[in-house]
């Protein structure tokens, strides 16, 4: 039996460019190599694709191993053109990557890929579009006002009297904790707003939640699969970008201390987010639970979480029971699923 082609893309033109190499060199040492060859394809920050060779450099020392640099790897945008390679795993966090760019030149090549198509990835990495599905759907979702960064200075007033201090403003099609500040008068609140329109036109603010932070992993395409969800106590005020990758000193309770009633619950909204989204293959959904009243909370949905050693997806999975490399495998076999069901799929009346 031939061994699959698996092309790992990462990097890419995103403020999650280093963390997408780290998800990167999990995904790519967890690929089993009697059923693999695994060729590495980077995009650097400045959006050049690099070759096998010049892309395994940029992953650390121990993840190089055994990987396909010599493959000529060609990825057109014409349908059957794209050769060297039998399914795509685009490890790409945010902008240009997570938001449905990729996933559409994928489409495009006609080329099996892992994770959420078009829609899902477009619809998921806009915070304001995301929760308008959430709504839609009828899950309870964290309040929020949208705002264009050119009129950010006239929406100060409307926001303070629409949720009070302290509040979180974040770029709305940014993941990772990337641009996301915690603002407590109007002073921190302007630099706030300032920092996030340096990664995006369009800006959220939510109010502070008072409440547990609680994730669950989904898997699957038609039939998604939950897991049991986790805790996190962040490190700092809140689980900002040094607490998810650069630190320790954040807590994850995995499965998350709650009741038997609770958990089934975020399990079914887990997989109603993902469905609200249209979304495949894998993603996280983020969730608080409010102290005070004990609402169970959506905050977001994110179409490729991170995949690194101390990422909450793979370990979520792992605490119900699926391995790392039995997660990466599952991931590989629902993206040739997804791809041959479209070949059921008429694209004209001539087909």
């Amino acid at each position: 039996m031939s061994k699959i082609r698996i092309a790992v893309l990462f990097g890419g033109r995103s403020g999650e460019h280093d963390v997408s190499i780290r998800s990167a060199a999990s995904v790519v040492q967890a690929l089993d190599r009697e059923k693999y060859d695994v060729i590495p394809i980077a995009i650097t920050r400045e959006g050049r694709w690099l070759s096998p060779s010049e892309s395994s450099r940029l992953l650390p020392a121990d993840a190089q191993g055994a990987l396909s640099t010599e493959a000529v790897v060609v990825v057109s945008r014409e349908p059957g053109s794209t050769s060297g390679v039998d399914v795509v795993f685009p490890v790409l966090h945010g902008t240009f990557g997570e938001d449905g760019t990729a996933q559409g030149l994928l489409e495009l090549a006609d080329v099996s890929y892992v994770g959420a198509g078009v829609l899902a990835s477009a619809a998921g990495m806009d915070k304001d579009v995301m929760k308008r599905l959430f709504r839609e759907r009828g899950l309870a979702a964290v309040d929020y006002v949208a705002l264009l960064r050119g009129r950010r200075a006239e929406m100060i007033s409307e926001v303070e009297q629409r949720f009070g201090y302290p509040m979180f403003v974040k770029p709305a099609n940014l993941g990772s904790s990337v641009g996301i500040s915690k603002a407590g008068d109007r002073e921190t609140l302007r630099k706030a707003l300032d920092f996030a329109a340096e990664f995006d036109r369009k800006l959220i603010v939510e109010p502070a939640i008072d409440g547990r932070e609680i994730e669950c992993s989904v898997l699957g395409n038609d039939d998604p699969q939950a897991s049991v969800p986790g805790e996190i106590t962040p490190g700092a005020d809140f689980y900002s970008y040094e607490a998810k990758y650069l630190d320790d000193t954040s807590e994850l309770r995995i499965p998350a201390p709650l009741t038997e009633a609770q958990t089934k619950e975020v399990q079914r909204m887990a997989v109603e987010a993902f469905q609200a989204v249209e979304c495949s293959g894998l993603a996280r959904v983020d969730f608080f639970l409010e102290d005070d009243t004990g609402r169970i909370l959506l905050n977001e949905i994110n179409t490729m979480p991170g995949f690194t050693s101390i990422s909450m997806y793979p370990k979520l999975w792992e605490a119900s029971g699926l391995r790392y490399a039995d997660l990466v495998d599952r991931l590989v076999e629902l993206a040739i699923e997804r791809h041959e069901e479209k070949l059921n799929t008429r694209f004209s009346r001539d087909d």
